[in-house]
């Protein structure tokens, strides 16, 4: 376990991280594939071994201007200098090097992988030979655009780029001791610092793109140096004070010299820049920008005890939370601008469900359960982790989703350019290429999502992950368990520190009502503190045991009837999960059919381990409108209901759609 980590200082949340073995069957899987499929082929992607086609950009970025060949690695090269070449790819394509390369560090933390290591290690090196003297690093401008550094961060992604540096450097120096990649990082944030700020000289607006706010929190919580949680800070307070900062910078630079003319004109609530932090009411704009943000809200207000920003946090939590997420925890509702739309406005067939978002969301929801103990926070989590984000790649590890929708039809997909940016079939890479790479280090860094140690000690178990796990203050814990497809779950928690420890068990919101705590053999009726059932574990003892059994009876869930696109239907899950039925298992059209919304016991319930890794199916009885003929009449009248039987509807975990033959899928069923 961890054999490659070198436990350096840190301070904060992150020092208190556990070394955690993962032992469940279901992200075992998942973490394996990752590290000896995923991994790989995106390197092969990456430095250019591999053709791939590249499908329409579903942001509606154009694609051909890139070949079959991808050139990240090659852009390091020639920013280096060691090679002579044009800049080829999206501007901010060193960014998927970058996520790449903080997946590996979480992957050695898991496995140790000699040949892993010699590659990072050799990326590592190269991009500290790429890095200007300055502390300056983004290749589409050391290359292409040398004169317009800075000057035009509305659309340019540079602190967006270089955040995400930081982010790995990060990862791995912890997994590793690399001191090289560290000095990178603390070099490029010396730059930032260099150039933004109040000073007469320096810049006064953040990226266009948030994401530096977040890396800078990392970097600080890992050295324990303020200074950069002091500069996150700025930047998420000096967003939106000047409205105009972003037409100016681009005037200046010259009005029609756009990276992206696209977005030019977006809204300032696009970039979360219409108005200062603190006056924002509602997440509006691109939803990987939101969620980027919020994770920097939430983590440097931790840090530096800002109540204002942890106030803004809380406040954006909840208009995505209660008004503007999907069942599956995917939010981003138009392809225009991959955004938010308006509260209630949740359709499911032109959604957009960015993959990245449900990861920035992983994100966000971590750092409101390091502020606060609150298990709507894990259970938003689980969600994700379990729904929105997995559905994000096939079960091969080799192809991948950029949208995620609710409701797909291939002959929609290809009539219609409303659904041309949804994929009814994973792809194997795309122009903008953020999603692959984001997904790879969520599951990775799976570990990480598990546990929670709050300011006083009192361990938080939110997440059912089978794991062992040693805390710094010498807390073993060992919980067991086949979740998400058995409801119990059980933690043996070994203290042999002399002070008794607080622990809290989430009590997810879908078993609130029925479930049953057992704590040393005995039945347990402990006060449900926001979410969490906590318990005293005493000192100096070995083998104390808590048992959670949760209610995994299936279930009909609706949506609030301010969502017009699901009023009158329902949806199917089963502990986490969202189940959909697929056109492969199902005869179609899929809204022919519809379901009782009587008690859900009549649903069975069968794990098939054959089928998609092994998978929990479920299957429940439903009607099927006989379908009309294709040369009658288009429109008849009402009275003439026409045929229906009674069939058996067969579905499986949302997660695992697209897996086999191409066709239709739908979550939501009409309600009979």
């Amino acid at each position: 376990m961890n054999a490659t980590n070198a436990n350096p200082e840190g301070a904060g949340t992150e020092a208190r991280l556990p070394d955690v073995e993962i032992t469940s069957a279901f992200w075992r899987r998942y973490i394996d594939l990752v590290i000896d499929k995923v991994l790989p082929y995106q390197w092969s992607v990456l430095n250019g071994e591999r053709e791939v086609d590249l499908p329409p950009d579903p942001g509606g970025n154009p694609v051909d201007a890139y070949d079959k060949l991808n050139h990240s690695i090659r852009n390091l090269r020639v920013a280096a200098g060691e090679e002579d070449a044009p800049f080829r790819g999206m501007p901010f394509q060193d960014s998927d090097v970058y996520k790449w390369l903080e997946a590996v560090a979480y992957a050695l933390h898991h496995r140790s992988d000699p040949e892993l290591r010699r590659l990072a290690d050799g990326v590592v090196d190269l991009i500290a030979r790429a890095q200007r003297e300055d502390g300056y690093l983004d290749t589409f401008f050391q290359i292409k655009e040398h004169d317009r550094v800075f000057k035009r961060i509305q659309q340019s992604h540079e602190l967006y780029v270089m955040g995400h540096y930081i982010e790995a450097a990060v990862a791995y120096w912890q997994a590793t001791g690399n001191e090289k990649a560290l000095g990178v990082a603390r070099r490029m944030a010396a730059c930032i610092e260099e150039n933004f700020g109040d000073g007469e000289t320096q810049i006064h607006g953040a990226d266009g793109h948030p994401e530096i706010e977040l890396a800078l929190a990392c970097l600080a919580e890992a050295t324990g140096e303020e200074r950069y949680a002091a500069m996150g800070r700025w930047f998420l307070n000096v967003r939106g004070q000047d409205p105009d900062f972003y037409d100016e910078q681009n005037r200046a630079d010259g009005w029609d010299r756009d990276f992206f003319a696209v977005i030019r004109d977006f809204p300032r609530t696009y970039y979360q820049a219409a108005e200062p932090i603190a006056d924002q009411r509602d997440a509006d704009g691109h939803a990987v920008r939101v969620t980027y943000l919020c994770t920097g809200l939430a983590h440097i207000a931790r840090l530096t005890g800002d109540a204002s920003l942890a106030e803004s946090a809380e406040r954006l939590w909840d208009s995505i939370v209660r008004r503007r997420m999907y069942i599956t925890g995917q939010i981003g509702s138009t392809h225009v601008g991959e955004s938010f739309t308006y509260d209630y406005d949740l359709p499911n067939d032109t959604m957009y469900g960015e993959t990245c978002a449900s990861v920035g969301m992983s994100f966000f929801a971590r750092q409101m359960l390091a502020m606060k103990a609150r298990g709507e926070y894990g259970d938003v989590l689980e969600k994700e982790l379990f729904n929105g984000t997995l559905a994000g790649m096939s079960l091969d590890g080799t192809h991948f989703y950029y949208v995620n929708p609710l409701e797909a039809d291939p002959a929609a997909c290809k009539g219609t350019p409303d659904k041309g940016h949804v994929l009814t079939h994973r792809a194997g890479w795309f122009a903008c290429a953020c999603c692959p790479a984001n997904l790879a280090r969520l599951i990775t860094s799976i570990d990480r999502y598990i546990y929670t140690v709050m300011a006083d000690g009192t361990i938080l178990a939110h997440q059912f992950i089978a794991s062992k796990a040693v805390f710094p203050s010498g807390v073993r814990i060992e919980q067991a368990g086949d979740y998400p497809w058995d409801g119990v779950i059980t933690w043996r928690v070994d203290n042999p520190t002399d002070r008794a420890v607080r622990f809290g068990v989430r009590i997810p919101a879908w078993s609130a009502d029925s479930f049953e705590l057992h704590v040393d053999g005995g039945q347990a009726r402990p006060d449900v503190v926001d979410g969490f059932a906590y318990v005293e574990v005493p000192a100096g003892g070995e083998g104390f045991e808590v048992r959670l059994d949760l209610n995994m009876a299936v279930r009909l869930v609706r949506s609030s009837n301010r969502v017009r696109e699901d009023a009158g239907k329902v949806a199917v899950m089963r502990g986490p999960l969202v189940y959909c039925a697929e056109e492969c298992d199902n005869a179609g059209p899929l809204w022919l059919y519809s379901v009782s919304g009587a008690a859900p016991t009549e649903a069975g319930y069968r794990f098939e381990p054959d089928l998609l890794g092994g998978v929990g199916v479920v299957t429940k009885a439903a009607m099927r409108a006989q379908e009309d003929p294709e040369d009658g009449p288009l429109y008849l009248s009402a009275e003439d209901r026409g045929i229906s039987e009674l069939v058996e509807l067969r579905m499986v975990p949302y997660y695992t759609w697209a897996n086999r033959d191409d066709g239709q899928m739908t979550v939501w069923l009409n309600r009979s």
